[in-house]
């Protein structure tokens, strides 16, 4: 067993998508990485839904080959019906000529954690952080308790920058008290599971047996209910389904309970109940978050930063998740590495970064739910990002944003910074596509 060292450049706490690729990008500069994660991968996760925005993070990193290699399943783009109104996105339309993707979550992870450990990043599983200790601004120390062998060993580690990638379990926002649940009229919380033999809806809005999927592009289907919505996602061999719900419609309820009201809500939805209709739940599946959308006030400092899930979620209702925590990663990663080369501007560098991670934070909040102006959300922020995107790439997101009805405070800011004009009668021609009905 190799032993934990007692000192590095950088260390990164958590393997996920932010904190491999942060590893990687430091790594590939020649820096000292050390990665702790208290898991063994591969290990499951949610979030199965990519769009094409991440190729370019994932060449920065040259991970693209070994992610294409494994031969996921490239989506076309993702199928709409909220309020009753039915809205299709094909990323072909937009100039992508490279998919979004339906991942195996614990596939794809190891993938960019393997990747990670290939370009030297010293990477430990099972090895859980408990505390970091930030009063020496020049050798933060790092606690944890390794349980890789028989016996639970505590340890610490000394490093120059700690970069905190632990996902929902934000160790450093709770540490410093400044994780705040997003404050809305009605709270959320998800509810996710899989079933086998699923239907799945394909591009041209018909849906299909898996036996289909070599003919037929699947793409991501979405669907409003009361005041919520529903996801579909087909994979290799398996489908995740999740529902998202006021917190109040499942308070007091147990495991099993919670259970029932899901599948119940599989029964009776309308277009999920036929496409699940031959299909069968995978039992003990079922997994929850509560209070889900979060952000933090503090997420970067002379010696840290918090990255990805670590720093703050949006709802996943438009697939941002992943390539909210390459972008992070790329972000630390630049900080960090400017940091080690002018030790006296490290805080000028970490205050650039996290205006840069609270711009796409509000980025995606304002699309996803719709605020400004508050929880966390700078709106000057939002409107300097939408100036500075890619036409393309914001027209699509401005696309996007129409097929939900929260987003049109996101429009808003999209009109006052001078951006939304060319796009919003016809999308670069692209006329809306009425779709009276999806045939299932």
């Amino acid at each position: 067993m190799t032993a934990i060292p007692s000192s590095c450049d950088v260390l990164v706490i958590g393997g996920g998508p932010a904190g491999s690729s942060a590893a990687t990008h430091l790594a590939q500069a020649g820096i000292d990485v050390v990665l702790l994660d208290r898991a063994t991968f591969p290990r499951n996760q949610v979030g199965e839904s990519l769009i094409p925005h991440i190729w370019k993070f994932t060449d920065m990193t040259g991970v693209s080959e070994k992610i294409e290699h494994e031969g996921f399943l490239a989506k076309a783009g993702s199928i709409t019906v909220w309020n009753g109104k039915i809205k299709q996105i094909r990323f072909s339309d937009f100039g992508y000529t490279r998919p979004g993707l339906h991942v195996e979550r614990d596939i794809f992870d190891d993938i960019l954690l393997k990747h990670a450990q290939s370009c030297d990043a010293r990477v430990f599983h099972e090895v859980a952080v408990k505390k970091i200790d930030l009063s020496d601004s020049r050798w933060p120390k790092v606690h944890y308790t390794d349980k890789r062998g028989s016996s639970n060993d505590d340890g610490s580690i000394r490093c120059r920058f700690v970069v905190d990638a632990s996902g929902p379990s934000s160790l450093l926002a709770n540490q410093f008290k400044t994780r705040r649940t997003i404050s809305t009229r009605t709270n959320f919380l998800s509810l996710w599971g899989y079933f086998t033999g699923s239907r799945f809806v394909g591009v041209d809005r018909q849906s299909h047996s898996e036996d289909e999927l070599a003919k037929v592009k699947p793409v991501t289907f979405v669907m409003s209910f009361e005041d919520g919505w529903i996801w579909h996602i087909v994979l290799r061999g398996k489908t995740s389904v999740g529902l998202i719900a006021p917190t109040e419609r499942t308070k007091g309820m147990d495991r099993q309970q919670r259970e029932a009201f899901f599948l119940n809500a599989c029964k009776t939805l309308p277009h999920l109940s036929r496409l699940l209709e031959p299909a069968q739940f995978i039992e003990g599946s079922l997994q929850f978050r509560p209070n889900y959308s979060y952000y933090s006030d503090n997420i970067c400092g002379e010696n840290y930063y918090c990255i990805g899930d670590a720093a703050a979620f949006v709802d996943p209702v438009f697939s941002h998740g992943v390539q909210n925590a390459l972008y992070n990663a790329a972000a630390a990663a630049l900080a960090i590495k400017e940091s080690l080369k002018h030790e006296r501007y490290r805080m000028r560098y970490s205050q650039l970064c996290e205006s840069r991670m609270q711009q796409f934070y509000g980025f995606s909040r304002a699309l996803s739910l719709g605020d400004f102006g508050g929880n966390g959300v700078n709106p000057q922020l939002v409107k300097n990002l939408m100036k500075a995107m890619p036409p393309l790439e914001l027209e699509l997101i401005l696309f996007a944003s129409e097929t939900t009805n929260r987003s049109e405070n996101f429009r808003r800011l999209a009109r006052e910074a001078g951006v939304l004009g060319c796009f919003e009668e016809s999308f670069s021609g692209k006329a809306h596509e009425r779709i009276e009905a999806l045939d299932f």
